[in-house]
């Protein structure tokens, strides 16, 4: 699913940002402007150094272009021809941002070439960074979005295809800013490592984005995802297109006690794009893109005859787990956002039981 240069200087313009949510979960505490200082400088410091795949054809995109191309649906159902990153948290997280255009149609707001990182590293897409305070350690999630997810080869058919990705790493902080290890997402799961065992550029972590999932690893290469009749379903990586997010972001804290977002502090396109947004659509539980199309759809199809809605599949157990069966699919439904990636997880690993840290790569 989705990298040593200067670091900009920062300058932040005061505004108040309004959340106006309907989950009383995620209402804003009495006199909350949700505004504060910047996120922490070693945020930036240490952001990864990320590289795009060198045959990557579906680019970082920018959420606020990606939400003028979708409508809200719910079960195939029109909610809202509309939406805009202020209005999100308005709807149900039963809902899905589906694409006005056909989607095999490949129209221009799925690839994002605008978000091509240019020689220096700057992409016009902004990254969201969102830093979480914690018991003895500070968590500094860097996410990553993507209009479209280019699935993988599964027995010669695509699959795993759908509207919206979101991928991420995460460095975790002492106090004092010293980094201590990082973890990278990959699909429905990641990897976590200590900070001193992975690849640096300078001091920044090397985080490789594979080819159309834009799932993120340690290291560059194939990148086995997991076994299926006798086949290795891969993601390739390598150092191609150099994405420095911290040119361009979106900058927040999170607080796990309210479960409130406030705004800290943003560079680039982000920073201009952030003043007007608000907070309110990180709160957002929905999925960023299409929900999985039915089989009477003549664009889907799945490998082996398995489908998503087949739940009593005698394939199912011997082979795959629920997440895989999902994947096998041409197109499967979108993700969720930043919120529900686990942001006040004690370990490392978004999945925290048996969560492995690996000191050697």
């Amino acid at each position: 699913m989705s990298w040593s240069t200067t670091i900009m200087s920062l300058s932040f313009a005061s505004v108040t940002l309004a959340l106006v949510s309907i989950a009383p979960a995620f209402a804003a505490p009495a006199g909350n402007l949700l505004k504060r200082a910047a996120i922490p400088s070693y945020a930036l410091t240490y952001a990864p150094y990320t590289y795009l795949q060198s045959g990557e054809g579906w680019f970082p995109s920018d959420i606020a272009t990606h939400v003028k191309h979708v409508s809200v649906e719910n079960d195939f159902k029109n909610v809202s021809t509309s939406v805009t990153l202020q209005t999100l948290n308005n709807f149900d997280s039963s809902t899905y941002l589906t694409s006005y255009d056909n989607v095999e149609n490949n129209p221009a707001w799925l690839t994002s070439t605008y978000g091509k990182p240019d020689s220096k590293g700057y992409s016009a897409a902004p990254a969201t960074i969102i830093a979480v305070e914690k018991n003895g350690f500070v968590d500094v999630f860097y996410f990553y979005f993507y209009s479209y997810n280019h699935g993988s080869l599964v027995l010669g058919s695509r699959v795993d295809n759908h509207v919206g990705d979101w991928e991420h790493s995460m460095i975790r902080f002492s106090t004092t800013g010293v980094p201590q290890n990082v973890y990278y997402s990959a699909h429905s799961s990641g990897t976590a490592y200590t900070y001193s065992a992975v690849q640096k550029v300078g001091v920044r972590p090397v985080v490789y984005s594979a080819a159309g999932s834009h799932a993120n690893y340690a290291t560059a290469g194939t990148q086995k995802i997991y076994p299926i009749v006798g086949n290795i379903v891969t993601d390739t990586t390598d150092a191609g297109s150099y994405w420095d997010v911290a040119q361009n972001y979106r900058g927040y804290y999170y607080d796990i006690a309210s479960k409130t977002f406030t705004s800290a502090g943003e560079v680039g396109v982000g920073g201009t794009e952030q003043t007007a947004e608000g907070v309110n659509w990180l709160s957002w539980l929905g999925m960023w893109g299409d929900e999985q199309y039915p089989d009477s759809d003549k664009r889907q199809s799945c490998a082996l005859g398995v489908s998503v809605v087949d739940k009593q599949s005698p394939c199912e157990a011997p082979l795959l787990t629920r997440d895989q069966i999902d994947d096998l699919c041409h197109y499967q439904s979108g993700p969720t956002g930043p919120l529900d990636k686990n942001l006040g997880r004690t370990a490392v690993c978004q999945k925290e039981d048996n969560c492995t840290i690996k000191t050697k790569l």
